[in-house]
């Protein structure tokens, strides 16, 4: 059981579109042997009846390939299975026109209309609506049907079929062909849709990190572009000038070397911008993303006024623990909280949606992966959280719960204080400290 679970877990939600919707193409073969073939055990003798069950069955066998095969043309995969769909067509109409024969003309002659009709129509429904799949405008859809339909009744008066029953079984194909049909087609747009929404989220992602990049390159070229230009003129003012014996060329260097020293705290200031993040803005983003994803969040806990340092390793914690619920799990409920107590700020992730052993996390990278320097894994947010005299903790908290842990020490100056005890025969005097506070 946990094999199949882990299989499914480890899946896209558009590849888990895709199986189901296999699987259930998957199924109407039995569907159609159970319902069309079996049946006619009951109105027509042996052998007629088992000419019936092996023509509906084949007919059934061929439906269901040419839909997994079909499926894969829809998703780009192969050609478009042309031969397939022709041999099913022909097959459709062979079958169908066979067994009303056999049915109508066996052994018990016009006693068997009943199990002509649900076997003719049967297997044109079927065989109309799996070669839906490999249409794509909705009116040669409803072409097909209405085709299949006067070609049902053209065929089942000269075959036998009293003219009323014929327009009746005309009918019947039209509503079960257009049924199977309107399935077909119906789930091949659900599955496109997926897929296209998955690769516009993606791209929405990539369009993020290019403009955060773009962002960022603004910022250094601002800072960096105006200084090197200064520098660059003043040293060749130097070079010019100590090749003439002037002492000005001493006061240009300095000059140079005061801009360069400049350049360099501005760009640590742009960089330190750009890596620290805000506790407030990440869990609040935290909480709009996972929300946006069909993930249930709630976030909760004071936000006291920490020190800039703990607000940015926690900041980073969140941010990687919210990346990493959208990108290894497939969780359904996420719960975000804040405590601060005993001179310590604790911070909580847990999600619902861990995957079996040996997968990727809910919450965090694989258990044991270690990703060098600063990077945006476990191992990047120990280091960060080292800062600050901090500790992470991460792992399954019992059946598919994942918990992402983060402690980090607050400096005796930053504690808030705590409530005193309440008087005898009074009310607890509140504490003057803010405290602003996150809900969902």
């Amino acid at each position: 059981m946990s094999g199949r679970d882990g299989w499914w877990r480890g899946k896209s939600t558009p590849a888990k579109i895709e199986t189901y919707t296999r699987w259930s193409f998957h199924t109407f073969p039995f569907i159609e042997v159970a319902t069309f073939a079996l049946p006619a055990f009951g109105y027509v003798p042996a052998p007629a009846n088992w000419i019936l069950l092996l023509l509906v069955s084949a007919h059934a066998a061929l439906g269901a390939v040419t839909a997994s095969l079909t499926l894969d043309w829809t998703r780009g995969r192969r050609p478009r299975p042309v031969r397939l769909l022709w041999a099913l067509g022909t097959a459709t109409v062979v079958i169908a026109v066979v067994s009303l024969l056999v049915a109508l003309h066996g052994p018990r002659g016009a006693d068997n209309g009943a199990a002509a009709g649900t076997v003719f129509v049967g297997v044109l429904s079927f065989g109309v609506g799996t070669l839906a799949l490999a249409v794509r405008e909705a009116r040669r859809m409803a072409y097909a049907v209405l085709g299949t339909a006067l070609g049902a009744c053209a065929v089942a008066v000269p075959a036998g079929v009293p003219a009323p029953s014929a327009v009746v079984t005309a009918g019947a194909v039209v509503l079960a062909a257009g049924f199977f049909t309107f399935t077909s087609a119906f789930s091949v747009w659900l599955l496109n849709a997926v897929y296209e929404l998955d690769e516009a989220r993606e791209t929405r992602a990539r369009l993020a990190v290019a403009e955060e990049r773009l962002r960022f390159g603004r910022d250094l070229h601002d800072v960096m572009g105006r200084n090197l230009a200064v520098v660059a003129l003043k040293s060749e003012l130097a070079v010019q000038l100590a090749r003439r014996g002037r002492p000005e060329a001493v006061e240009q260097m300095v000059e140079v070397q005061r801009i360069a020293r400049e350049t360099q705290r501005e760009v640590r200031e742009v960089v330190r911008g750009y890596r620290e993040a805000d506790l407030r803005t990440e869990l609040a983003g935290a909480q709009g993303v996972l929300t946006a994803a069909g993930i249930d969040c709630e976030v909760s806990g004071p936000v006291p006024g920490l020190p800039t340092e703990i607000q940015s390793a926690l900041g980073w914690v969140v941010r990687e623990a919210t990346t990493n619920v959208l990108r290894h799990g497939d969780a359904g409920r996420c719960a975000v909280s804040l405590r601060v107590a005993e001179g310590r700020v604790t911070l909580t992730v847990e999600n619902d949606g861990a995957p079996g052993p040996g997968t990727k996390t809910g919450a965090g990278t694989r258990p044991g992966a270690a990703e060098p320097g600063r990077g945006s894994g476990l191992a990047g947010l120990r280091e960060r959280l080292g800062e600050v005299d901090g500790v992470l903790r991460a792992g399954p908290a019992g059946g598919d719960l994942f918990r992402l842990t983060a402690e980090v020490p607050l400096p005796p100056d930053s504690i808030p204080e705590q409530a005193p005890a309440p008087e005898p025969g009074g009310s607890p005097r509140p504490v003057p400290h803010p405290v602003s506070e996150v809900t969902s």
